[in-house]
């Protein structure tokens, strides 16, 4: 895959402003895509857009479907638009807010506002014939998926205490739910089929303002998915199908426990022998949606960390190799050109480097790791970035540059404050940051919205290793800062990012 100097924005979908408590796929989305181009962005970079559950916060990285696209984000101006509801019998609840998504209140909003949809879809199937087309184009997935969300809401709780017969998908029990369900399944295909359909005109919308979209693929999927219950034999579980051990990552610095993350991890004997074809699958899906896909967690298809289940730390977990070289061989006959972004943070080993140095996959530089002991190796210093990678202030992950810099003790201060021959405030350091990363010889240069505008720690989108106030940031209308357009795309211009298009010439008749 060859990268081309550009730089582009990292804004999360749920962060956009809308007056329905969530930023979705309608105007908001578009304008956002206007700005974009206007500033001289090539990228929006985005998490993944999968559906997401109250019992894992709204994490984007913890999903019942690999596959699906999240309803959350569905756009009720749009529904209106398509006369599938009339806004006018929703009132927007008072709870409502327009800087942190309240999930609750959402959740119960969109759920009557895609219930009373499908009520006007039932009526109206013949205005909706790419219907049909879309259910036969994502059958692979779809159809499990859709058959899951029903017996989930039917049984009200997890596959595992579902009736044996259907635990265990015995084709004589899935035929009779099927039959008995089928409004319900329709009902979860018409919800999938308002997302991608609303994300395809963003996408369309997108492209012809030269806009690429950047996504997420997390590398585990949930026990409580319809891809594990409808793969079970890709997970190490045992007869009853629970898990016999779980991922995470080992003690370090940051903690003495490690992080134990819990989810089911990949059975890579059973994949290989049918050629990884759930991966390739996934991966597939990921590029309808996405020009660029950032593999999650990337050091996993080296080694990754296995822990057993029912431990309460990581720390007596190990290290087990993963099958990463054929797995991309595979992939690479699949998807010749391999759109992906390595997420290399973190501890990593030489099978790792070796699994990035032969697929040519580029890697992240993040900005805020490269200051502190003033160690002239440090790969994230800029002088020491490949010029086949991607460069960062900051991701999701991190705090804001200012909230960073509020944070940082004297040693990374004075570190920072003589790389960049500043003076340091906490009113310029997000520009001055900026500036250092469109210098950088990295091909791509990525910015959280945050560190655009200059927001503090109150602009978190995620902290690693907690579980309160997470995913719920929201920019504020008059926050998007339309007055630096211009000087956004002129910074764009002088580093190489961005040239300005060529007038075209009108041809005399």
């Amino acid at each position: 895959m060859k990268l081309n100097r550009s730089s582009g924005i990292l804004l999360h979908i749920t962060s956009l402003p809308s007056e329905y408590g969530i930023g979705d796929l309608g105007t908001s989305a578009y304008k956002f895509v206007d700005f974009l181009k206007a500033s001289g962005h090539k990228y929006w970079q985005l998490l993944p857009l999968n559906p997401t559950h109250s019992t894992y916060s709204h994490s984007p990285y913890s999903s019942y479907s690999a596959f699906a696209g999240n309803p959350l984000l569905i756009s009720p101006e749009l529904l209106e638009k398509e006369k599938l509801v009339d806004l006018k019998k929703f009132s927007i609840p008072k709870k409502f807010s327009a800087e942190k998504v309240n999930f609750e209140p959402v959740e119960k909003y969109k759920t009557d506002l895609l219930d009373s949809a499908y009520s006007n879809f039932k009526e109206r199937k013949a205005d909706f014939p790419d219907f049909k087309i879309f259910c036969k184009k994502h059958a692979l997935w779809l159809n499990d998926f859709a058959l899951f969300k029903s017996l989930s809401q039917k049984n009200e709780k997890g596959w595992l205490k579902w009736p044996e017969e259907l635990r265990d998908r015995k084709p004589v029990a899935l035929n009779k739910a099927e039959k008995e369900l089928s409004e319900e399944i329709e009902k979860e295909k018409f919800i999938q089929y308002l997302f991608f359909k609303q994300w395809e005109s963003l996408t369309s919308y997108a492209h012809k303002n030269d806009v690429q979209l950047i996504g997420d693929i997390p590398f585990y999927v949930n026990h409580e998915s319809a891809d594990c219950w409808a793969n079970t034999e890709y997970f190490k579980l045992d007869n009853d199908k629970m898990p016999t051990h779980v991922s995470g990552v080992p003690p370090d610095y940051f903690s003495e426990t490690g992080q134990l993350w819990g989810t089911p991890v990949f059975e890579w004997k059973t994949l290989k022998k049918n050629k990884y074809d759930w991966w390739v699958k996934r991966i597939k899906q990921n590029l309808l949606l996405f020009d660029l896909v950032r593999i999650d967690h990337f050091r996993a298809f080296a080694a990754y960390w296995q822990v057993p289940a029912g431990d309460e730390t990581a720390i007596n977990g190990k290290w087990v190799k993963s099958p990463g070289m054929e797995f991309f061989k595979i992939i690479e006959k699949e998807i010749p050109e391999m759109p992906f972004i390595a997420e290399d943070l973190g501890q990593l080993d030489q099978p790792v480097y070796d699994l990035l140095e032969k697929f040519n996959f580029p890697g992240m530089n993040v900005l805020q790791f490269a200051f502190g002991e003033e160690k002239a190796e440090n790969p994230y210093l800029p002088f020491n970035h490949k010029s086949h990678s991607i460069a960062y202030t900051g991701t999701h992950d991190n705090n804001t540059t200012v909230g960073w810099f509020k944070a940082a003790d004297k040693v990374t201060k004075q570190h920072l404050q003589r790389y960049s021959d500043k003076r340091l405030t906490v009113n310029n350091v997000h520009e001055i940051l900026h500036r250092i990363v469109l210098r950088s010889v990295a091909k791509i240069a990525i910015f959280p919205l945050q560190d655009i505008i200059g927001l503090g720690e109150e602009a978190l989108m995620n902290t690693p290793g907690s579980i309160e106030g997470n995913w719920t940031w929201r920019v504020k209308e008059d926050q998007i800062p339309l007055e630096a357009v211009k000087s956004l795309r002129e910074q764009n211009i002088l580093f190489g990012r961005f040239k300005e298009p060529k007038p075209v010439k009108k041809v005399k008749k």
